[in-house]
């Protein structure tokens, strides 16, 4: 933390809502509070809004170095889309890209996206196949027992599902390691079928039918989607919609709650030290970087927010201008299984997936290196990376051609993992937001590591701000 000698400290200003962080948690529950009517400061440690969310356009590419898309799971995304005003520029994924491949035997084959071509596919074996059979009659696991993803799979699926199904979806999700992921944690939904209905196949058959006698829809069939102008294009519109409440370059400093509620908090903006309160403050960074302040009102968090890990993520995008020598880019990309021991996590066929993502006739390919799987492949050179994937993608693809355009981002700290014993962490920060009222903890690393996740759970947290400083009024304590 600074001291009082670093940089000229300001008198004290009073603002109602403070939001460490802009990334899409932070902005988008900012925003929210805005269109309530609330006086919200959104303090951003970054030159820039949005977090891992960044988007370039250089010499005729789009270059999305985080997030590609969003999945629309639910009608609260497309009215939120709406609202900012960025349903205009809203592309759903190409047709094409609804086809999807993994890597076996180190040729890509299509995944089986209905029962009919799983029957057929030749991504599994017959043994496969027939294991899952017998899924329905498996006991659940006891309630008191946390397993992780792969010991759950291969309980309920079997061994050879696990390697090739889950482990790479895993991988595409979290960049993380299924023998070390929480299924009770990562994978909620899928965890909750076996709660429920005691089979993951008789859950999705009866949770089908209960949808449809809702009237909702599958979250699995829900629309793949992003910008004209990429990803970056959302983290941009909410930062103008809030102006000059969105200061950048500003790291917190201290943060203190007040005797009568409340906190005080120190930030250092253009190296001068500057002093507000607040009647309410949301914590949107991730869990390592709100450690230091968080453990100054409960000293045992900061350990347990240090300890989630977070994968480090190397991204390699390979533009090419004219039409590339290589296998038909005619899907979404495709995914690598662990016991395939290639050296990257995947690859997305950017230019099939979106429109205007290469110049015309060219294409753009993302591959992601490193995750909980290969870390240390992450942090090497720039040139080794890009040489890397020229190499595994000639491999995999029969990639022929040399690219025009090159652009690699190192994320240190990029996806947080739901480890075993994440919801005890999380309890821990329930437990600290009873303790402080008006602290309010959000961020990927709580409820869900998407874009998607993080819009939605926006709400919940605008809400409950809005519930307390009420409730604080109503008290005679503040506005």
């Amino acid at each position: 933390m600074l001291g009082p000698g670093r940089g000229m400290s300001l008198p004290s200003k009073k603002t109602q809502v403070v939001v460490i962080g802009a990334g899409i948690s932070g902005l988008s529950t900012a925003y929210r509070l805005s269109r309530a009517g609330l006086d919200v400061l959104v303090l951003e440690s970054a030159d820039r809004a949005g977090g891992v969310v960044m988007t370039e356009r250089s010499e005729g590419f789009l270059v999305d170095l985080g997030p590609t898309s969003m999945l629309e799971t639910s009608p609260k995304i497309r009215a939120f889309i709406d609202e900012i005003g960025l349903g205009d520029q809203r592309l759903y994924g190409n047709e094409q890209a609804q086809r999807r491949y993994i890597l076996r035997g180190g040729r890509l084959r299509a995944l089986p996206m209905s029962p009919q071509a799983f029957l057929t596919t030749d991504a599994f074996s017959l043994r496969a196949k027939l294991r899952l059979l017998a899924e329905p009659f498996i006991k659940p696991a006891p309630p008191d027992r946390e397993e992780t993803i792969a010991e759950f799979v291969k309980r309920r699926l079997g061994q050879e599902f696990l390697d090739y199904a889950i482990n790479p979806f895993v991988a595409g999700v979290y960049a993380g390691d299924p023998k070390q992921l929480s299924v009770r944690s990562a994978v909620r939904k899928v965890y909750e079928l076996e709660l429920k209905y005691g089979s993951l196949i008789k859950g999705q058959i009866k949770g089908a039918r209960e949808r449809k006698r809702r009237g909702t829809g599958d979250k699995s069939k829900a629309k793949l989607f992003s910008f004209q102008e990429g990803m970056g294009h959302l983290p941009r519109a909410l930062a103008e919609k809030l102006g000059d409440r969105v200061v950048t370059g500003a790291a917190l400093a201290s943060l203190t709650p007040e005797a009568s509620g409340g906190f005080s908090c120190r930030y250092q903006h253009h190296e001068k030290l500057q002093s507000l309160t607040a009647n309410a403050m949301v914590f949107a960074i991730p869990a390592h970087a709100a450690a230091p302040f968080l453990e100054g009102l409960q000293s045992d968090i900061g350990p347990q927010l240090k300890s989630i890990p977070y994968a480090r993520v190397a991204v390699v995008f390979l533009g090419f201008s004219k039409p590339i020598s290589c296998r038909p880019l005619d899907g979404f990309g495709f995914l690598v299984p662990e016991v395939e021991q290639r050296r990257i996590l995947g690859t997305i066929w950017s230019s099939t997936l979106f429109p205007r993502r290469a110049p015309q006739g060219g294409a753009a390919l993302t591959t992601f290196v490193g995750g909980m799987r290969q870390p240390e492949l992450a942090e090497l050179p720039e040139e080794a990376l890009v040489s890397l994937v020229q190499e595994e993608l000639s491999d995999i693809m029969s990639l022929r051609s040399t690219p025009d355009f090159v652009r690699v981002k190192k994320w240190a700290q990029a996806i947080p993992q739901y480890e075993v014993g994440h919801s005890d962490k999380v309890a821990q920060l329930e437990r600290l937001e009873d303790a402080h009222p008006g602290l309010f903890i959000s961020g990927n690393f709580r409820a869900g590591v998407s874009a998607a996740d993080c819009v939605l759970n926006s709400e919940g947290v605008a809400d409950r701000v809005l519930v307390h400083l009420v409730s604080r009024k109503s008290e005679g304590r503040g506005s």
